[in-house]
């Protein structure tokens, strides 16, 4: 999945921006990997991570690190975040730990 990161509109925040679309929620299967290539520019400052907690860190939560692996700098050539969903995994939720609410939903079937 291509990320970058941009204003969601006027007086709002950056948010991420999967594939082109604004904090999509969206679905990653258990058994599969997924590589979400954070090598656009927009993206420094603003690592991925996933949480089973909406907002992450910034509602309490905690990182989910279960088969996720990370490579680079966020807005460098090369830089992604990687996961590889477990088996049972639970709803999972990506945001940036920087800034709050610029993620969203990640369904787990």
């Amino acid at each position: 999945f291509a990320v970058t990161v941009a204003a969601a509109g006027y007086g709002s925040g950056n948010r991420f921006y999967i594939d082109g679309v604004q904090a999509p929620t969206g679905t990653i299967n258990e058994g599969s990997t997924y590589l979400f290539d954070q090598s656009d520019s927009s993206n420094s400052g603003h690592p991925l991570r996933f949480s089973t907690t909406p907002n992450g860190t910034h509602a309490g939560g905690v990182e989910y690190t279960t088969g996720v692996t990370y490579n680079g700098t966020p807005g460098n050539a090369g830089a992604y975040t990687q996961i590889v969903v477990a088996v049972g995994a639970p709803t999972l939720y990506y945001y940036c730990p920087n800034h709050s609410g610029m993620g969203g939903q990640a369904n787990t079937p």
